[in-house]
């Protein structure tokens, strides 16, 4: 069986780490998988996925932080539209994650939740979804 949905998250800051792991559990649950993985994708070049820790928020501001310290803003870049940092943090963080499905639950750690990571916002954006198993 595979299934297939496409999820919108809007953000609201032009920076931000957005939790969507209650979403992708939800999609898993209405799904009936036993075993399987879940294939999480975002087709946008100014936006990331990671999966990082869920129970200290000052951890998604270090990150984000970091982040910025890494790869600011900057006048250097020559992309015209002037958000050239956040095509760098989507190519840092990547576009995919895949999770595993065991037992019909999502395979995380204990402190693990999957973040879509805005560097462009505040927007609309769309994750795609792909749950596979029997």
């Amino acid at each position: 069986m595979i299934k297939t949905i496409e999820l919108s998250v809007a953000s609201k800051k032009s920076i931000e780490m957005i939790d969507i792991t209650s979403e992708i559990k939800r999609e898993v649950e209405e799904s009936r998988i036993k075993e399987g993985s879940v294939k999480v994708f975002i087709p946008h070049t100014t936006a990331g996925l990671t999966i990082n820790e869920n129970s200290d928020p000052f951890v998604q501001k270090d990150i984000l932080s970091a982040l910025a310290d890494v790869v600011p803003e900057s006048s250097k870049f020559y992309h015209l539209e002037g958000n050239s940092d956040a095509h760098l943090k989507s190519s840092l963080f990547g576009v995919n994650v895949e999770l595993i499905v065991h037992n019909s639950q999502l395979v995380l750690g204990n402190w693990q939740s999957v973040y879509f990571c805005e560097f462009d916002g505040p927007r609309s954006r769309k994750v795609w979804v792909q749950i596979s198993g029997d």
